[in-house]
């Protein structure tokens, strides 16, 4: 690999795995400085140990991206909680942390449930055509989107088109200009929901915040925080089941395993997230002060990216990390959902939606086959699958 391409390193794989270069890396260079457009200096940390340091510790490093960049204040971050500091960040996320709690979102798992089904019905009618089925397009995709509609409290009868929205900012093959439009399009939408809910508060999350916290929420700010949701919850989840459902059907014993021993799931749904860790950097940090990490100097304000997927990975960890073992015993927890104050709060719905809808798939359709060549992302920092065609 030539030297102009290690700032990419992050984010290219192999099919399923890291491409080898980034496990190099790991082992030779703990703290791998590199140059980025523009001159500047950062620097990838691929440790399981060091990314969890780095994770964890918000008193060294900022996630305040637009004051180092001059964006202004933390009101105007981009990307949600993911992007504040305390005590901005401690305040917003205390109203959302009682909404996921497992106790809370078990109301919302018989509807999940029924949304799966009503996705493995329109793959039924779709497959009796007697024309392979796209699962990212008919089964990964709307699945979450339609889990935050039901989550945020979005009126059914807007659902179709908060659907688009979703999809619509997600999908970068109309170019930069078109995701943006989508992106604006979602915040104006989200904006006005929270304008009507605050009128009449409904039973989802957003109505939830209104009643108990309305007065300490300006709809801005909500509306921002439910577009954080959005953005976290959407296209990671839809990589996951692409990408878990793929992994399955090219394993088709633990595809039986998964069908046939009830609670099986659990351990693969833990290890197909530590395996694949679909977001592959975390949310940059800032050097808030001159430091050294592994004699390494690094300055105040200069950006340390934190490579999830090779902390994931990481020999460290236990035995054949490159391999799936679901139920495996590890030394530390993986960092899928990242670590510390900004890790990522939808952790147990993103869970749950995996848990239901693996089996479900698997149960309806048991001779389930890819029917066709799988088109992988390239350079993404989400990582996932264009298309997954299947057939029965």
């Amino acid at each position: 690999m030539a030297d102009n391409e290690f700032p990419l390193v992050q984010f290219m794989r192999d099919g399923f795995d890291p491409v080898g270069e980034l496990g190099r890396i790991r082992a030779e260079h703990p703290v791998f400085p590199m140059e980025i457009p523009g001159g500047q200096t950062v620097y990838l940390v691929t440790r399981w140990e060091d990314v969890r340091g780095v994770l964890g510790d918000h008193e060294r490093f900022s996630n305040d991206f637009a004051g180092v960049i001059g964006l202004g204040s933390n009101q105007e971050d981009p990307g949600g909680l993911g992007f504040r500091d305390p005590p901005e960040h401690t305040r917003l996320r205390k109203f959302l942390t009682p909404e996921f709690t497992v106790r809370r979102l078990r109301r919302l798992e018989p509807r999940i449930a029924a949304m799966v089904e009503e996705s493995l019905d329109r793959i039924e009618a779709k497959g009796a055509e007697g024309m392979p089925v796209d699962l990212v397009e008919e089964f990964a995709l709307p699945i979450p989107s339609l889990v935050v509609c039901e989550l945020l409290g979005v009126p059914y009868d807007e659902r179709a088109d908060f659907v688009k929205l979703s999809k619509d900012r997600f999908d970068f093959t109309a170019g930069p200009e078109a995701s943006l439009q989508a992106i604006n399009d979602a915040m104006a939408y989200l904006t006005d929901l929270v304008a009507r809910e605050r009128q009449d508060p409904g039973e989802g999350l957003l109505g939830q915040l209104l009643r108990d916290h309305g007065d300490e929420l300006d709809d801005r700010t909500l509306a921002s925080m439910a577009d954080g949701l959005l953005t976290g919850g959407h296209d990671t989840s839809t990589s996951m089941l692409a990408l878990g459902t793929l992994w399955l059907l090219r394993n088709p014993e633990q595809a039986a395993k998964v069908r046939e021993v009830d609670g099986y799931i659990n351990d693969v749904v833990e290890e197909l997230l530590r395996y694949m860790t679909v977001v592959q950097v975390a949310f940059p940090r800032f050097a808030r002060d001159d430091m050294e990490l592994h004699g390494v100097p690094i300055k105040k304000g200069e950006m340390v990216l934190c490579s999830l997927t090779g902390a994931n990975r990481d020999p460290s960890l236990g035995d054949d990390m490159d391999v799936v073992r679901p139920g495996r015993d590890v030394v530390g927890s993986h960092m899928a959902f990242g670590h510390g104050i900004h890790r990522c709060i939808g952790a147990p719905l993103a869970q749950m939606e995996m848990r239901i809808a693996f089996p479900a798939l698997l149960r309806r359709f048991p001779g389930l086959r890819v029917a066709g060549e799988v088109p992988f992302r390239e350079l993404a920092i989400v990582y996932g699958v264009k298309e997954l065609p299947v057939a029965w």
